[in-house]
C-alpha cells in the first residue's frame, strides 16, 4: 500500500510538473514584444521629453499587452547614445524609438548592425531598410498660440525662448509670429538663443530678459516650465509647449500647444507586431490629431478661444496652412507668394525670419 502510495505522489507531482510546463510555455508563446525610448531628457521636464513619455505609455495601453515598453532618460548626444541604443537592440527590443535629431546619426550606424531590429527617429531626415523617421508639425501649435498671443498682447511685443536655430525651431518663430499677425498686424517677437533644449535656469534668465524689453506675452521651444514661471511671477503670459504646464502658473497660462505622439506610436508599434512595418517619413499634425492647442486659462476670453478653435479647425480641413502666403522675409523679400503654401521640402529646410521678427538669425 505504502508503495502504491508513493507511485501516486509521483503521478501527481508529474502531472503538476507538466502544467507548469505547460503554462510556462504558453506565457512564452504570447510573451509581448518589446520596445524601447531614448530621451535626451527628464521624463519629468513637462515638456518634449514629458510629451513623448505620456504617448508611450498610451501606445502602450492601447495595444493591450502587445508591447512591453522601457525607456533610458537623459542620454546626451553623444557616444554614449551609441552605446546605450545597441545595448537596447542587443536586449532584443523590436523596435527602438530615438527621440532628438542628435541621434540620428547613431541611429544609423546602429540600424546597420542590427537587420532584424526597426529604428524610428524622432526629427531627423536619414532612413534605410530598418530605420524610418518621424516627427510632428510643432509650427501649427505655435501658429494657433500666435492666434491666441495677438489678441492679448498690450505692448504688441511677444517674445521666445528659443533652444538651437535648427529650421524645426525657426519654424516655430515664425509660425507664431504669422498667427499673431493673423489677427494683430502690429505684432513684432523678440528672440533669446539659450542653446540648450533643457536648462531651466537660462531659460528663466532668457525670459525675465524680454519681460525687460517689454515682451509681455511669452512663448518657448524649450523643454520646462520656467517660462511659464518667469511669466506668473512678473504678471505677464505665456503658453504651454509640448504639453499643459498650467500648474506652473495658473494666472500666466493661456493655452497649451500639447503633442500627442501616441497617434504614431500606435499605429508603429502595431505594424512592427504585425510585421508590416516599412521604413517612411512621418509628419503628423492637426490633421491626425497629433498637435492640438488645449487647457486654456481663464485670461483667455472666449471669443480669442473661439478663434484658436477655429483656426485649428481650418488647418484640419485643409483650408489653412499657416505658411501660405503672401508671406515676406525679415528683409521685406517675398518668401511665399499669394495663393502659393510653403511644401515640406521648404519647411524642412526654413533659415529665415518672417517680417516682424526681431534681431538677426544665428548662423
Amino acid at each position: 500500500m505504502a508503495k502504491q502510495h508513493n507511485m501516486g505522489k509521483k503521478t501527481v507531482l508529474s502531472l503538476i510538473s507538466s502544467a507548469l510546463i505547460g503554462l510556462v510555455l504558453s506565457s512564452q508563446s504570447f510573451a509581448a514584444d518589446k520596445a524601447a525610448f531614448v530621451y535626451i531628457g527628464p521624463t519629468s521636464d513637462h515638456g518634449w521629453t514629458y510629451s513623448h513619455d505620456q504617448g508611450r505609455m498610451k501606445a502602450e495601453k492601447a495595444l493591450g499587452g502587445k508591447f512591453s515598453t522601457s525607456y533610458i532618460e537623459n542620454v546626451p548626444e553623444t557616444a554614449d547614445a551609441e552605446r546605450v541604443i545597441r545595448n537596447l537592440a542587443q536586449q532584443g527590443n523590436k523596435v527602438i524609438f530615438a527621440t532628438s535629431f542628435g541621434y540620428m546619426n547613431q541611429m544609423e550606424k546602429v540600424a546597420k548592425q542590427f537587420p532584424n531590429t526597426v529604428f524610428m527617429h524622432s526629427t531627423g531626415y536619414k532612413q534605410g531598410k530598418n530605420l524610418g523617421v518621424y516627427d510632428v508639425r510643432t509650427y501649427e501649435g505655435a501658429y494657433m498660440l500666435g492666434i491666441v498671443a495677438g489678441q492679448t498682447t498690450k505692448t504688441n511685443t511677444l517674445g521666445v525662448v528659443a533652444s538651437f536655430p535648427i529650421p524645426e525651431v525657426v519654424r516655430n518663430i515664425n509660425a507664431y509670429t504669422l498667427g499673431a499677425q493673423s489677427v494683430n498686424p502690429k505684432v513684432k517677437t523678440k528672440v533669446i538663443w539659450v542653446n540648450s533644449w533643457f536648462n531651466p535656469g537660462k531659460e528663466r534668465d532668457a525670459a525675465l530678459a524680454l519681460i525687460s524689453q517689454k515682451a509681455d506675452v511669452l512663448m518657448q521651444n524649450t523643454d520646462s516650465p520656467a517660462v511659464v514661471q518667469a511669466a506668473q511671477q512678473k504678471g505677464v503670459y505665456a503658453f504651454g509647449w509640448d504639453s499643459d504646464m498650467t500648474k506652473f502658473g495658473p494666472k500666466a497660462h493661456l493655452a497649451a500647444s500639447v503633442l500627442h505622439w501616441e497617434k504614431i506610436y500606435t499605429p508603429v508599434m502595431q505594424s512592427v507586431a504585425n510585421k508590416s512595418w516599412k521604413p517612411s517619413a512621418i509628419w503628423y499634425g492637426v490633421r491626425q490629431d497629433a498637435v492640438k492647442i488645449e487647457n486654456f486659462g481663464p485670461a483667455v476670453p472666449a471669443k480669442v478661444k473661439q478663434s484658436a478653435l477655429n483656426a485649428q479647425s481650418a488647418i484640419h480641413n485643409g483650408t489653412l496652412h499657416p505658411f501660405q502666403g503672401p508671406i515676406y522675409k525679415q528683409d521685406g523679400s517675398l518668401a511665399i507668394a499669394k495663393g502659393s503654401k510653403m511644401n515640406d521640402q521648404s519647411l524642412a529646410k526654413m533659415n529665415f525670419y518672417v517680417k516682424g521678427v526681431e534681431g538677426s538669425l544665428p548662423k
